[in-house]
């Protein structure tokens, strides 16, 4: 991970480095982070699995399920814009327990809707706790990533990608038994019980908090107050959104539009044409857990070009392959190339700037995956859907181009 100053934590006091145990608070943090990182997609995949049960019950059209859906959308974005503050003011590990709590509390609350409007109410607070608890959760691991001196970035984003293959596999096993409202009850109890169990490990521990020399130096582990952020700062932090816009826009058309190109344009069957994100959504999971020793040995603006120019190749394959099993091999491909592209930006906005800088460019990046579905759809409509697809590995290319000039943007890890 670069970082921008010398990094030591207090946990490090008072123990030289090759004493036994002395990063042992460290390793307990990074765990914990991964649980909630795990949890986070584990209970999003529940949720995302009962949308047609939901649908059903809310008596919903196509387009005002749509519409209600975009509450999730709307609720994230409004919170991350504001949880960089509240991660400043009261730290980055409060607010992802509180923000943890509060995501199993409202995942309970769609089943209980029964129109709409109502939905996409109760969807707002969802969306702002899901929001909230991934800059929170983002910027924890920012500092971790610091104080730990290795790039593993990447592995919470593959606990993330871990948790929603789970959840989404349980889901579907169990949608056919439960309820949506006794299911999503069930996510609630494991939200809470998982916080609980883990959360005092993060409210123990403060986030490791860098050493400055020179003027305005702060002992370590004491934070120091803000700092206004030149115009240097703020443009690579909009520079590392838009690479993780680039990524998320990928991810929602892979997520929305991958099986209906395989059916529609390839002949695949159903089951083969459901294979398309399965094999994207696992590669990108093979990608992240890899990613700690791509990143070891590329460095980071390496990494970034290597799987932005990745991705592009793999998805002018899916796109435009004449069979289904080309386009497979090419969905598969793009995953690998994107894997790691969104958490090493989101990594080094947050090196940059802090809590503001993961906020901003999470608010940008998951813009990207709102942007993604409705524009391959357009483009869709006016040209085909294998040439609007090709818009996925434009980006992908795209975010190569500005990773490379944001090359000197901070060190690289020694």
């Amino acid at each position: 991970m670069p970082h921008l100053n010398k990094v030591t934590t207090a946990f490090s006091r008072g123990a030289g480095a090759g004493e036994p145990g002395s990063r042992s608070p460290l390793s307990r943090l990074r765990i914990a982070l991964t649980v909630f990182f795990a949890l986070d997609g584990f209970m999003f995949a529940g949720w995302v699995v009962r949308i047609p049960a939901i649908k059903q019950q809310t008596g919903a059209s196509a387009s005002a399920l749509g519409l209600a859906l975009l509450g999730v959308s709307a609720g994230a974005v409004v919170t991350m814009v504001f949880t960089g503050r509240l991660c400043r003011r009261f730290g980055s590990h409060p607010v992802t327990v509180v923000c943890a709590v509060l995501l199993s509390f409202s995942i309970v609350l769609p089943p209980q809707t029964h129109s709409a409007l109502t939905l996409g109410l109760v969807l707002l607070v969802f969306g702002a706790a899901y929001g909230g608890l991934n800059v929170a959760m983002n910027s924890a691991a920012v500092d971790l990533v610091a104080a730990l001196r290795r790039p593993v970035i990447s592995s919470f984003h593959a606990a993330f990608s871990l948790g929603g293959m789970i959840g989404a596999g349980l889901g579907g096993l169990v949608a056919g038994g439960l309820s949506p409202a006794v299911h999503l009850s069930l996510l609630t109890g494991v939200g809470l019980l998982v916080t609980a169990a883990t959360g005092p490990t993060l409210l123990r521990h403060p986030a490791p908090v860098p050493e400055r020399t020179g003027p305005g130096a702060t002992a370590a582990g004491t934070a120091s107050p803000p700092r206004r952020l030149d115009r240097r700062t703020r443009r690579l932090v909009l520079l590392f959104g838009v690479i993780a816009l680039c990524t998320a826009y990928g991810e929602g058309a892979m997520a929305d539009w991958s099986a209906l190109h395989l059916t529609q344009d390839l002949d695949a069957t159903p089951g083969l044409a459901a294979a398309g994100y399965s094999l994207f959504a696992l590669a990108m999971t093979a990608g992240r857990l890899s990613g700690t020793v791509l990143l070891e040995r590329l460095g980071q603006t390496r990494a970034l070009v290597a799987g932005g120019v990745t991705a592009a190749l793999g998805m002018l394959v899916g796109a435009l392959a004449p069979t289904a099993w080309q386009a497979l091999a090419g969905f598969a491909v793009a995953g690998l190339g994107l894997a790691n592209i969104f958490p090493v930006a989101i990594g080094r906005a947050g090196a940059l700037a802090g809590p503001g800088g993961v906020a901003a460019a999470s608010t940008l990046g998951y813009g990207g995956m709102l942007l993604g579905p409705p524009a391959i759809g357009f483009l869709a409509d006016w040209f085909t859907l294998p040439l609007a697809l090709t818009t996925v590995a434009l980006l992908a290319g795209a975010a190569a181009l500005i990773g490379y000039s944001a090359r000197n943007a901070s060190a690289e890890p020694a």
